[in-house]
This record gives structure tokens, sequence and C-alpha cells, in this order.
């Protein structure tokens, strides 16, 4: 493979005069190296389907942008630091940093963007979201630490077939990882085309985890710990409803941190796995313990009212284990009789008789 040594402009001239020969495109994908000192949106911005932009160990003060095809963004592992640029004129590099977020991958309202990979580094600091996706196709974002960023971890919005494994995503002031149909607009839940959350450590963050308005997804085998609540599901009375989805074999022990309410939400302490306003969501193998708090969310796995009046239904809470969760391990505030729980392995229910 052709290796390109990053020299700012030097390397676009070389990549493209690389590409005049007639080789396919396919035969020529190559690795853009970025030294410390260098730019990284230089060598995103040379690099074309297939390409890999490799990033050395070192902290980077910028924030980037992809939004071309099967693009792969790779650092060292935590030895590579993206973190927000000093600026003294008050003016940001590009969209991505004009709304706080560290790596974006952006497609648009027509089109989707495929296949990018956000892998092993570091991204710390910024105002916003410290990776963020929106109208994506086959991202995959892994090995990242996306740590102390001011609203979430990793965000994604409008997007399918997403691939969210084996990040460690602590310290983020709202969710550690948000995944959503569209942030700032109402509408129905999104198919996420089976988008998998695995094998991620979320700690420390205000929530662990948010799913809000999706459906056709899988979140297993995360650890989810020391957050004001782990694993919340959304929905809402929009159409289809939130929900159709699975939330299992993850560890979430001890989210006990407490958070002030908020125009959404009430205080929350206490909180394990929490389903508000969804429907036809499978909460199974999960260990959920050790929550403690006076928070109408608070206890093991809690069925919650939802805020705006949607009913949860047709969920169902099977084979989990819970054990030390107050005021009870399973708790269900819905008024609806069509969820189902069985063969759960707990001491405490509100109302008694769930375990």
């Amino acid at each position: 493979m052709k290796r390109c040594h990053l020299a700012y402009l030097a390397c676009t001239a070389a990549l493209l005069g690389g590409g005049l020969g007639a080789a396919p495109a396919a035969a020529a994908h190559q690795t853009l190296v970025v030294r410390p000192g260098q730019s990284i949106q230089k060598a995103v911005d040379a690099a074309r389907p297939g390409d890999t932009v490799f990033v050395l160990a070192g902290t980077y003060h910028e924030s980037v942008v992809v939004n071309k095809p099967w693009v792969t963004l790779r650092g060292a592992g935590e030895r590579t630091v993206v973190k927000p640029a000093a600026t003294k004129t008050g003016k940001v590099a590009n969209t991505c940093a004009q709304h706080g977020d560290g790596i974006c991958v952006l497609g648009t309202k027509k089109k989707n963007v495929e296949g990018v990979t956000v892998a092993d580094l570091k991204v710390t600091g910024f105002g916003h979201a410290g990776v963020f996706g929106m109208a994506t196709d086959t991202l995959t974002v892994r090995r990242v630490q996306a740590v102390k960023n001011k609203t979430w971890g990793i965000a994604t919005e409008r997007s399918v077939h997403s691939v969210i494994r084996q990040n460690e995503i602590r310290g983020n002031g709202d969710a550690g990882l948000f995944l959503a149909n569209t942030i700032n607009e109402e509408g129905g839940a999104y198919d996420s085309g089976r988008t998998l959350v695995e094998r991620n450590r979320l700690e420390d963050n205000r929530l662990g985890m948010t799913v809000r308005r999706l459906r056709n997804l899988t979140v297993t085998g995360n650890t989810v710990s020391g957050n004001c609540g782990g694993i919340f599901v959304v929905g809402d009375e929009n159409k289809p409803q939130g929900g159709n989805l699975t939330v299992s074999s993850n560890r979430v022990v001890e989210n006990n941190k407490f958070c002030a309410k908020t125009a959404r939400l009430p205080v929350i302490q206490g909180s394990g796995i929490v389903l508000t306003g969804t429907e036809k969501t499978r909460v199974s193998g999960n260990y959920v313990a050790g929550h403690r708090g006076t928070s109408p969310l608070s206890g093991g796995i809690v069925l919650f009212k939802s805020m705006v009046g949607a009913k949860g239904v047709n969920n169902r809470i099977d084979r989990n284990t819970l054990a030390n969760n107050s005021p009870a391990d399973i708790v269900n505030t819905e008024a609806a009789k069509a969820n189902v729980f069985e063969r759960n392995s707990c001491r405490t229910s509100k109302p008694a008789g769930l375990c």
C-alpha cells in the first residue's frame, strides 16, 4: 500500500498525481499519515473513498469533518488526542466546530454518507459532542475514548446500520452515548437498520446511554456504572413509537450520582435501565445491581410513565439478575397491563409480584 506522509498541500498534489495512472480506483487506496503539528482536516480533505487517515500519537487542536464515503480516520490509541483549538479571534474552522463538536461525520438531507470509520483515538474537551454522526450509513466508531465533553461523548442522529463498539465514554455532561432519530425536531421513531451498540464502557456521565425515538437496534454487552442513570430507552406519542429493540447482557451497576432536574426530566439518581413511552422492547439477561435513589426514576429496571402520556406496551422484561436496588429491583409505574415480566432473579418489586 502506498503511504503518503502528509506535508499539507504537497500531499494533495501527490495524491492527484497518483490518481492519473491506469490502475482502477479500488487498487489505489492509500494511507495518509498525519504527524504532530500537521492538520488532520487537510488529510481528510485529501483522502478518497477507501483511504485511511492515520494520525500518529500527539495532541491535535482542531475539529474534523468527514463528509465523504468509505474513509477511515484512525489514531494510535489514547496517545492520539483531539482537543479544541485555541481561538483568539472567536472564529471557528468549520461547521463541526461551530456546533462545538470534535469529530463530525456528516451526510446531507438527501444522501447519507456511507462506510466511515472513526477508531483508536481520544477526543476530549469539546463544547458539544466528542464524536457526532448525522445522516450516516454503516458508521463505525470503535476503541474511541470520548472524555469530558460538555454534552455527549458519542452521538448519532438520523443514522442507520451503525456499529458503536469497544469505546470508553466517561465524564461527559449529558449522555455518554446518545442515539436519536432527530435531535431538534419532532417525529416518529426512526428505523436504525439493526444498529449495534456493544462492549462499550460508560462511566461518570449524566446518563450512561440514551436511545431516543429509535427502532430496530441492539444494545448488548456494555458496562454502565457511576452515572446518575444507566441506560434510558425513550419513546413518546409520535408514530411509529420508539421501541422494537433489545437491551441484553449488559452490566449496569451503581449508577448513583445525583443530577438535578432539567426541562425534560426530574432529578436522576440511582436508575439502572429505564423504559419510558416504548413498545416491544425486550430487556433480557442483564445484571443490574446497587442502585439507590429517591427520584421517580430510581430502581433497577424501571418502566416509567411517559412525560407526554405515551403508554409503554408490549415490553418484555425477562431473565435479568437484579440485586440491592432501591426502592425496588423492578419498578413499574405504567398503567398499561400489556407488559410481560418473567423469569427475573430479584427480591423486590413495585408493585409486588413482578419478580
